[in-house]
């Protein structure tokens, strides 16, 4: 369902993806408004699922996750059932980040993430290859990455 945004929503929309920390009182200063009104579309933006989540972002090489891979999975049929149990089992796997049904060649693209090669080759081998409705699968491993936004723009 497309909601209406105005001008201030986009604007509260805009400052928060900038900065999820910023205080109401801050966010409320920045777009002309009070406190009490400022959260209350703040809360009406979540209640409308147009704010999903707040969260972090963590820098994957600090923490000792050095290769991040695209994956591209083929089902052996594209039904109903294997798309549930495909989806269902790497639900499971903490190491895919990500994971988009798609068209063209394959069925889906998983973002994948693991300290190293070896590391990825274990979950490749012993976690997503033994998914029993996986045909085949191309892995492509990222070199290194010049945008990685999470800011949507607005229409």
């Amino acid at each position: 369902m497309k909601v209406k945004l105005d001008n201030i929503d986009r604007k509260i929309i805009e400052l928060l993806q900038a900065n999820s920390n910023i205080t109401n009182a801050q966010l409320a200063q920045e777009i002309g408004l009070s406190p009490a009104p400022t959260l209350e579309r703040v809360k009406k933006l979540e209640t409308q699922g147009v704010i999903k989540s707040y969260h972090a972002v963590v820098d994957m090489a600090s923490v000792g996750l050095g290769v991040s891979t695209f994956v591209m999975v083929s089902l052996k049929g594209h039904n109903k059932d294997n798309i549930e149990k495909f989806t269902k089992a790497i639900a499971k796997i903490p190491e895919v980040v990500e994971c988009h049904h798609v068209t063209g060649q394959a069925d889906f693209i998983l973002k994948v993430v693991a300290s190293d090669i070896p590391a990825y080759q274990n979950l490749m081998l012993e976690k997503v290859t033994n998914i029993e409705v996986v045909d085949n699968m191309q892995s492509t491993i990222i070199l290194s990455t010049f945008k990685d936004s999470h800011v949507v723009p607005l229409p």
